[in-house]
């Protein structure tokens, strides 16, 4: 047994992707329960983030862990390239399509969001013989080679150069672009609302031009949902609140409960494509791994029958009411997420580690640094997230008056 302490090993050995443990940032945290979290001295911390969108019906529901543990008594893991016929893998591909648009009718499962998006952008470019991507300035879409080369943010990009060709981006919301989708286009890849610019939402008269774009050219419109899907905008997916539909979409974190899980879905002639020249177009070793299915299974079961897209747009009134105070510059909310503006990089970073340290876990976007973030799992009471508000505006107060 070594004599390090644990946090000791966890810098030694577990990587790190920034310097927030080292700054004391690293929570040792024991056991977690729906929206709270606790550590190993019994402190409790209330999880304002549901871990970046991903415990939308909080940690540990009883009905994910009564599935998993019933799956994983069954089987795990079988075989990956469609030559085993899964239930858990039919019965929730059965559901998952049965609450999207017709068109959006068949489930490639991966692990991850950006899996998702690779696997997205594979089938674009087979299904349409084009090589040339669309995305926007100060979107999120994943940090693999090809995701990345998606991201709308440089200094993320430049130490990873080069990257994918053939990637052009245009400006969010910016209807004078759209001209620059053409025939050469094989996908066009938006955030209905994108998150890590600090929740900028996509105008209603903006998706429903680039929709009639791509159709004008026969590029495909892949939307990723990864962050807003699963009830967390107030429709069970953001696209529902544009009336349109996308041609491929791509799902992941809300999706299994806490579980790694991902999807990118399309029609199923569409999805076809990846059948044929060359066979097996996309594999994936632990897509649709049954104890992650049968996980999501629950985690779908738990949101339609609850009904819990709803709850967030009663989420969203509770902020926008609670949330006044003269240090917030902006509060852009839209269901159960948000961003608290400050406008400013330092005074956010400070508040948000004060949150931590009283005990609410929130951290801030990775494009708008001037912002914390807001998204609670779905299942928060009225008078839990209340108190948290409360919490909120005591803390700002202590940044204005001592």
């Amino acid at each position: 047994m070594s004599h390090l302490t644990q946090r000791q090993l966890f810098l030694k050995h577990v990587a790190q992707t920034s310097d927030m443990p080292l700054m004391g940032l690293d929570l040792n945290i024991a056991s977690a329960k729906g929206i709270k979290l606790i550590d190993v001295n019994g402190k409790e911390y209330i999880d304002l983030i549901s871990g970046i969108s991903v415990s939308n019906i909080g940690h540990c529901h009883p009905e994910v862990v009564e599935a998993i543990k019933n799956q994983s008594e069954k089987f795990m893991h079988l075989m990956v390239y469609g030559e085993f016929n899964q239930l858990p893998q039919v019965k929730y591909a059965t559901l998952l399509s049965s609450v999207l648009p017709d068109k959006l009718n068949s489930v490639y499962f991966t692990t991850s969001g950006s899996e998702s998006v690779e696997g997205a952008m594979k089938l674009a470019k087979r299904a349409t013989g084009r090589n040339e991507l669309v995305s926007f300035k100060n979107a999120y879409h994943g940090s693999t080679q090809g995701a990345l080369s998606l991201m709308g943010d440089e200094s993320f990009k430049n130490a990873f150069r080069p990257l994918l060709s053939g990637v052009n981006q245009l400006n969010f919301n910016d209807e004078s672009q759209l001209n620059k989708i053409t025939n050469s286009t094989a996908a066009v890849i938006i955030e209905p609302i994108q998150g890590e610019a600090g929740v900028r939402v996509a105008d209603l008269n903006y998706i429903i031009a680039l929709r009639k774009r791509c159709d004008e050219v026969g590029a495909l419109l892949i939307f990723d949902e990864i962050q807003t899907g699963f009830g967390r905008t107030g429709k069970l997916f953001a696209f529902e609140q544009y009336n349109i539909v996308p041609d491929i979409l791509c799902i992941a974190k809300g999706m299994g409960g806490g579980l790694p899980i991902g999807a990118f879905v399309a029609d199923q002639k569409l999805m076809n494509c990846l059948t044929n020249t060359p066979i097996l177009g996309h594999i994936n070793t632990f897509g649709g791994n049954a104890v992650t299915v049968a996980a999501a299974h629950a985690t779908l079961n738990v949101i339609v029958r609850d009904k819990l897209h709803l709850r967030a747009l009663e989420i969203e009134k509770i902020i926008k009411k609670k949330l006044q105070h003269k240090l917030i510059k902006k509060l852009r909310v839209i269901g159960a997420l948000g961003a608290i503006d400050f406008s400013n990089e330092e005074l956010n970073f400070k508040i948000c580690k004060r949150l931590i340290e009283t005990g609410i876990i929130s951290d801030w976007f990775l494009f708008c640094p001037t912002a914390i973030r807001i998204a609670p799992p779905l299942i928060i009471t009225n008078s839990e997230l209340e108190e948290v508000c409360d919490r909120i505006i005591g803390i700002l107060n202590e940044f204005i008056y001592h």
